[in-house]
């Protein structure tokens, strides 16, 4: 029986139709497959194209690497920074032009840098006063006059309030014998003494000779940083006197461009320059004992650093004298001023 000779490339035909839609919905398939395995892997945020997949890095034989790969400029070292191969966004927390290049919206970058790259700290010595830069010369002390012209005043206070004060010897000596509900008068003033030196004003004793002072709870680091006398206006001769140990040598503020470097909560003690140490009126030992003093006209003389323990580059502005008018009910201060003796 002879075959036809149209019939088999007509077989071969029909099977080529039959097999083409069927080869197409396949390829439509893959390719939708990897579209979905792109869009997974892939993603676009704010204009910029993400991907997980990476080729990740050619292994190169150790000391071959920087020879092989001659060094880039600074400005080329920065750009490779800042994106990977793969185009992915580095995070570098030393970018300067992070927040520039990564859009300002976004929540995971900051709009303005937080971030700077360290630079290379010149090794020459500035100006700073009270700091580890500067700790030549000498400190220079000086009393405020018009604080304490501004805010004099007279107190009457009942003995058994100033229990703590008599064992600092901060009352006259016709206290000694004094009950608790006797009334002692008080002229009390505050003080602000500011380190104008270049350099730190430490005290006499060092640390490990320091008192504790139980009732007050604190440390006294100087035998006597303040004298105060009250001076008849006439004969100059003095009527009552008080000291002001070192009650707490601290930094209680400083001038603009200075910082506090002193403070008794660290137990630490000293007057830093462009510092204030301040010592308000209403605490311990800040006043004169005017118990036994009769009303009339007088001098406060305010002294600090009397007994010259540290030194200072002038001890001619030390004092502070200010003229008082003592009625027996107030006080009236007027004429503060700085005075060498």
């Amino acid at each position: 029986m002879m075959e036809r000779p149209g019939v088999l490339p007509l077989l071969l035909l029909c099977v080529c139709v039959l097999l083409q839609p069927a080869a197409s919905q396949s390829s439509a398939g893959s390719r939708a497959a990897a579209a979905a395995q792109r869009s997974r892997t892939h993603w676009v945020t704010n204009g910029r194209v993400f991907q997980l997949r990476s080729r990740g890095p050619q292994y190169q034989p150790a000391g071959r690497a920087e020879a092989a790969r001659p060094e880039a400029p600074a400005a080329e070292q920065r750009n490779s920074s800042s994106r990977s191969e793969d185009g992915m966004v580095s995070d570098d927390p030393y970018d300067p032009y992070k927040s520039i290049r990564n859009n300002p919206y976004n929540p995971y970058y900051n709009y303005y840098d937080s971030y700077y790259r360290p630079r290379h700290r010149s090794t020459q010595r500035h100006h700073g006063y009270g700091t580890r830069y500067f700790q030549n010369g000498l400190p220079d002390l000086v009393v405020d006059p018009y604080l304490i012209q501004v805010s004099t005043y007279v107190q009457r206070v009942p003995m058994y309030n100033l229990r703590c004060a008599a064992e600092e010897n901060c009352l006259a000596s016709s206290a000694s014998g004094a009950a608790d509900y006797d009334t002692r008068v008080l002229l009390r003033f505050p003080q602000r003494v500011k380190n104008q030196g270049t350099a730190d004003f430490l005290p006499s004793k060092p640390r490990y000779a320091w008192e504790w002072h139980s009732c007050h709870n604190h440390y006294h680091s100087m035998n006597e940083f303040c004298h105060y006398d009250l001076l008849d206006s006439r004969t100059q001769q003095r009527v009552a006197e008080g000291h002001k140990a070192s009650f707490c040598l601290e930094d209680t503020s400083c001038d603009p461009g200075y910082h506090r470097r002193y403070a008794c909560t660290s137990h630490t003690q000293g007057l830093s320059p462009g510092c204030y140490d301040t010592y308000s009126a209403d605490i311990d030992c800040q006043w004169i004992d005017i118990t036994d003093v009769q009303p009339g006209r007088y001098i406060l003389k305010v002294t600090v650093n009397p007994g010259f323990q540290v030194s200072e580059s002038d001890f001619s502005n030390n004092i502070v004298r200010c003229d008082v008018h003592y009625t027996g009910n107030y006080a009236h201060v007027s004429g503060c001023t700085v005075s060498p003796h």
